[in-house]
């Protein structure tokens, strides 16, 4: 009989003796499970528990800010990359994934600010030369940009993303040629990229090549549907191929997943342009003018709206 009883008594002991340690840990790792099936809300509500148990918790800060970001929310990540930091000096994931969520959030100074404190602190890693790169990139500073991705790629020669973005700097000091050879390398490193066919779509595009253009896109969103860029691009080829409606659906549907992003403003005012419809043309190309008047198209098309009957 007694015998028998040893078996409840250890089962109450483990669940008794089971540490806040332990639970912290369960916690986070059903988080973790939550992010590999992209329910960031899951991900989020695991992970408050982990912190319940232990608010100097680096970790589950560093990847309950990925779940914020993951759903655009992009202060709250940012102040959890800042606990992480905070309760891990050196935490460079947590100074890179920061930065990006600065540069999502219009912070771009601040973006680069986290790259130099990565760099000061580890030279020889690529990602803070490249998350420099991007924060160059968004301030325009072209030439520093391009210094940083090559920095970046010195490091680290194997990996896509840095050929894409070098390709894009390239892209924006009209560099075509160069662009294309970047494009290249990426994609016989990873060929299922979709900022590569991206690119190609833009650069195809200014050569007036716009059935290439929209092939290139077509590619970028099979291998990835979620991004809203791709849409606001495949939008803008349409409208040059003569299929308007199908381009302002697209174009709308960007706006929807990002309704501050100036350069689908400037195709939804091409799109009135091209409808004639001068009050809404005026009103999207004008905003888009007052505030970034460098971006291609807009005055031009602004001026085309102004002169509709």
């Amino acid at each position: 009989m007694i015998r028998l009883l040893l078996i409840p008594i250890i089962t109450l002991c483990l669940f008794s003796c089971d540490t806040a340690e332990d639970k912290k840990g369960r916690f986070f790792l059903k988080g973790n499970a939550k992010i590999q099936e992209n329910d960031f809300p899951g991900a989020i509500k695991y992970y408050n528990e982990a912190l319940a148990l232990d608010e100097t918790y680096a970790e589950a800060y560093f990847n309950r800010g990925i779940s914020y970001y993951k759903t655009a929310n992009y202060e709250k990540a940012i102040s959890d990359f800042t606990q992480a930091i905070n309760n891990r000096p050196l935490y460079l994931e947590a100074y890179f994934q920061r930065g990006m969520a600065h540069l999502d959030n219009g912070e771009n100074y601040k973006a680069l600010a986290d790259a130099k404190a990565m760099i000061k602190s580890s030279p020889e890693i690529a990602n803070g030369y490249f998350l420099q790169g991007l924060a160059q990139e968004a301030l325009k500073n072209h030439q520093e940009a391009l210094l940083s991705f090559e920095m970046a790629i010195e490091l680290d020669d194997n990996n896509p993303d840095l050929y894409v973005n070098r390709a894009t700097i390239y892209f924006y000091m009209h560099r075509y040629e160069e662009a294309k050879s970047d494009l290249e390398k990426a994609k016989a490193l990873n060929a299922q990229e979709p900022n590569i066919y991206n690119l190609e779509s833009m650069i195809a595009f200014e050569d007036k090549a716009y059935q290439k253009a929209l092939d290139a896109i077509e590619k970028a969103i099979e291998l990835d549907a979620r991004q809203p860029f791709f849409y606001n691009n495949r939008g803008l080829y349409l409208l040059f191929l003569g299929k308007l409606e199908e381009g302002i659906e697209d174009i709308n549907f960007s706006l929807k997943q990002n309704s501050r992003n100036l350069y689908a403003l400037r195709n939804k005012g091409i799109y009135y342009v091209l409808v004639s419809e001068k009050e809404q043309a005026i009103q999207y190309l004008g905003e888009v003018v007052e505030k970034d008047p460098s971006i291609p198209m807009a005055a031009h098309y602004f001026e085309k709206a102004n002169m509709l009957n």
